[in-house]
């Protein structure tokens, strides 16, 4: 047990699952998927692994609603600049040739 009374068996599950993770973004480059899917792949990946981190090692997922609230706040604004970031980029280098 921890000093805290939380057990230490789902740290270490979160872990592997990380490192599983961290070797399956590695064998989604090694693939060479096409051009807008490895990319993607490997996004969803990500952000799999930052829920986790938050969610367990950041133990927002048993804090209070107003952590929550903060934590969700953060990850809106998150999106809101890469979705500007996103449309400034398009709006240079337009994107032909997905299919």
């Amino acid at each position: 047990m921890a000093k805290d009374g939380h057990s230490l068996k789902p740290y270490f599950f979160v872990l592997l699952l990380l490192w599983t993770l961290t070797v399956a973004t590695w064998g989604t480059a090694l693939l060479e998927l096409p051009h807008p899917w490895g990319a993607v792949v490997a996004f969803l990946i990500a952000m799999t692994k930052a829920t986790l981190v938050v969610l367990f090692f950041m133990h927002v997922k048993s804090a209070s609603p107003l952590v929550k609230l903060a934590a969700a706040g953060g990850f809106f604004w998150l999106l809101i600049f890469f979705a500007i970031i996103l449309s400034d980029y398009l709006a240079r280098h337009p994107v032909t040739g997905w299919t």
